[in-house]
């Protein structure tokens, strides 16, 4: 029994975004890293597998690029590597049904990702995925545990911290912990260098990504944030009222 991890490379937070020709220019991006999310599914894969559970399977889905994340969960503790390799854009239900066949052709019985990626934020991944597998899901955990083929995960409900059970297989989406993630060390960096990589493409997992059901019109640039206004003296606080209620809402 393993982890399977579900890990998305995503431009940087600090990369500045350009748009050429109605889509995002990803050449223009200069740093790619792991998205936020998944590095804390990360982090609790590798405690698993330092409390006896089980191996721990990285799994990505992109271009060739993509492989760099994988380097570097192995860096950190990740035993397999699994790249689906797609050079060119893919729906969420066809990355999803890709990552299910590759966490079925790993054997693992619990899966983690993080609960949203932050390019995209759909957050469908892991429930689309809990579907495609009929897993049970558990989303926004912040900390799982194991104990036999029972997992305890704890996350935030709408009253507080809560403690859910649930049976194995299973999914786990995860936010935000309190957990300090782990940097790679240099011989872990260097030990991963060396650490193969499990290549498939789309055809070698029996799935048709032929036929997309998004079409993308054009991508766009956020409108510009107006520019700031300064008041000064006591005589402008009628005015910073009336803007504070009726252009703010804030009283």
């Amino acid at each position: 029994m393993g982890v399977a991890v579900l890990l998305k490379q995503v431009p940087d937070t600090t990369a500045k975004i350009s748009i050429s020709g109605g889509r995002v220019d990803e050449a223009s991006i200069t740093k790619w890293s792991i998205s936020p999310y998944d590095e804390y599914a990360l982090e609790n894969a590798i405690k698993l597998k330092e409390s006896g559970f089980g191996d721990v399977v990285a799994i990505t889905c992109g271009p060739s690029r993509s492989a760099k994340c994988l380097t570097e969960a192995a860096a950190v503790g990740a035993d397999r590597l699994i790249h689906i390799i797609s050079e060119s854009p893919l729906d969420s239900i066809q990355v999803q049904s890709l990552l299910s066949a590759a966490v079925k052709e790993s054997g693992c019985d619990v899966v983690m990702c993080g609960k949203q990626a932050a390019d995209t934020n759909s957050g469908s991944t892991g429930p689309g995925l809990a579907a495609s597998l009929g897993f049970s899901c558990v989303g926004g955990a912040t900390e799982v545990s194991m104990d036999g083929g029972v997992a305890s995960a704890t996350r935030l409900g709408p009253s507080g911290m809560e403690e859910v059970e649930v049976g194995v297989p299973c999914v786990f989406t995860f936010d935000k912990g309190d957990s300090e993630l782990r940097r790679p060390n240099v011989r872990g960096i260097m030990m991963a260098k060396k650490k193969p990589i499990d290549i498939f493409a789309p055809d070698d997992l029996g799935v048709d990504v032929s036929n997309s059901m998004v079409s993308i019109k054009s991508h766009s640039s956020p409108p510009e944030k107006q520019p700031g206004q300064k008041f000064v003296g006591s005589d402008s606080i009628p005015q910073v009222v009336s803007k504070l209620r009726e252009e703010a809402n804030v009283i």
